[in-house]
């Protein structure tokens, strides 16, 4: 199954995040199948590829809870819906 989930990367104590596209019994930080942006918890910025991540969702794969919520926040949803 393919996940949409959070790869960090960073130094220590300031980490980032990149949004990518992962078989699920990959390891966190092994190679993605596709990256489809990224956040910064510490800024709050987010950075995302809306087209692949569409086609991603349309193709069914699951986010994690943290990625669903960046990404109702940033309306990918609804343009999945239409």
């Amino acid at each position: 199954m393919i996940k949409l989930r959070l790869k960090r990367f960073g130094k220590k104590r300031a980490a980032s995040y990149r949004i990518v596209a992962m078989n699920s019994r990959d390891r966190r930080d092994g190679r993605p199948l596709e990256e489809l942006g990224y956040y910064n918890p510490m800024t709050d910025e987010t950075n995302l590829r809306v087209e692949p991540l569409v086609k991603r969702l349309k193709e069914g794969a699951q986010p994690t809870d943290t990625v669903r919520r960046i990404l109702e926040k940033a309306n990918i949803f609804e343009q999945v819906r239409a």
